[in-house]
């Protein structure tokens, strides 16, 4: 069975398209193990490197995302002409390599150049996942399985954060960094023997999917979808806090609550990895549940879950109980993750099946030029600007600014709902 079969004559499995989808979930675990597991190792390499918070922020967020996003529009647009599989276990390869590779470095650039390796490696991860699943799954099931695949990171959040903690106390950083990059060398490879290539649009109506289009054309048609622009800039601003904290997280609480890495390390396992799966299978779930009734809930759920999250979201920042704080935190990760499997399912619904690739390359530009490139940085430049006014609480101060830009994400996901049927519409007389 491969992609040059028909749709029709191409019919995977329930547990085929079951194993698939495990699969990728993992290789987006990985991702986010890779990647996230600087932020727990920071305070010691900071120590041994005499680093400041901006350049910690630029270690986790612009250098890496830079790369990521520059690379990810011309990837993308090649997984919509090749092999998506084999794009995958090359990336997986290439990544974990590079995280291997940052436990040999001896100052901030030769860090700086292994994560740009690793954000090279990892722009080649999501948009050919992201469309396999779509031509895996039928419309209606999409944003529950691209949920499913996006709870990836807070399953790779969680064993980054518990393992890299225990490991970096035990054996230090450098081994922290080698043991969780190599092993996902291999994973790479075996994924190029264990997953088959579907067809491009096999769901959709004959003669829909069409030649695939290039980058100018993709962005000429998304020029004319304004919701699609609105809910970028809403997972945007969300992940710009997500990020933004999210990654000064662990220096918090071992600065301001004493604990230490080991202990960071598992308690925001706990808390940012299985609150962040439970927020976004559920905002998946719902979207598919609400979505069937009015498209619109897509986005109207997003909205109010970063709403509702906001008000505990910063009580957590400034109670000085660890435990309440902690336990507050998990319920509102859970309500400010519900935005990501809707908003990649409209993303996609929103355009042909063979743009959609570039537009989760679009989506993920957008995402990650604001959220995870400006977030680290401009947290972590603000704590420094804040350190001789406010000494030992500037981290904490810096956060709770950052916190406030929710509120525009909760503002874009509303005008995104306001365009989304006459988007959707337009989508569809295209198509016919």
């Amino acid at each position: 069975m491969d992609a040059s079969k028909s749709p029709i004559e191409q019919d995977f499995s329930p547990g085929y398209k079951r194993f698939a989808l495990a699969m990728l979930t993992a290789v987006y675990a990985l991702n986010f193990i890779d990647r996230q597991i600087l932020v727990i190792l920071q305070e010691p390499i900071k120590a041994e490197m005499g680093l400041s918070d901006a350049q910690l922020g630029l270690l986790s967020g612009f250098a890496f995302a830079v790369i990521y996003v520059t690379a990810g529009i011309p990837i993308a647009y090649w997984a919509d002409r090749g092999n998506r599989r084999n794009i995958v276990s090359l990336a997986v390869t290439v990544w974990s390599g590079m995280t291997a590779v940052s436990g040999l470095a001896q100052n901030f650039s030769h860090l700086l150049l292994a994560r740009i390796g690793v954000g090279l490696g990892e722009a080649g991860g999501s948009p050919p996942a992201h469309s396999m699943i779509s031509d895996y799954y039928p419309p209606a099931q999409r944003a529950t399985a691209l949920s499913i695949y996006s709870t990836g990171i807070y399953a790779g959040i969680l064993v980054g954060f518990m393992f890299g903690g225990v490991l970096a106390e035990a054996f230090g950083w450098r081994t922290a960094f080698m043991v969780v990059g190599i092993p996902g060398v291999l994973f790479g490879l075996f994924l190029r023997f264990a997953l088959k290539e579907p067809a491009r649009g096999r769901w959709e109506p004959p003669g829909e999917g069409g030649s695939s289009p290039g980058l100018k054309q993709t962005l000429a048609l998304l020029r004319n979808r304004p919701s699609f622009w609105y809910l970028a800039l809403g997972s945007a601003f969300i992940s710009y806090v997500s990020y933004g904290n999210g990654n000064f997280i662990p220096s918090f609480l071992i600065r301001n609550h004493g604990m230490s890495i080991a202990e960071v390390g598992t308690a925001l396992a706990l808390v940012s990895g299985l609150s962040g799966a439970i927020g976004t299978f559920l905002g998946g779930y719902l979207g598919d549940k609400y979505g069937a009734r009015d498209m619109r809930w897509y986005l109207w759920i997003p909205m109010l879950g970063i709403l509702l999250a906001y008000i505990p979201y910063s009580f957590m920042l400034v109670t000085e109980h660890t435990m309440l704080g902690l336990w507050v935190l998990f319920f509102a990760l859970i309500l400010n993750t519900f935005f990501l499997g809707p908003c990649i399912a409209m993303s996609h619904t929103m355009v042909a099946p063979a743009m959609r690739a570039l537009t989760s390359a679009a989506l993920f530009f957008v995402i990650n030029m604001i959220g995870l490139g400006l977030g680290p940085f401009l947290t972590g430049l603000v704590s420094d600007l804040l350190v001789p006014a406010y000494g030992d609480q500037a981290l904490r101060y810096s956060m709770l600014i950052t916190t406030q830009v929710s509120l525009l994400a909760v503002l874009m996901f509303a005008l995104a709902a306001k365009h989304l049927r006459t988007d959707l519409a337009r989508q569809r007389g295209e198509a016919a």
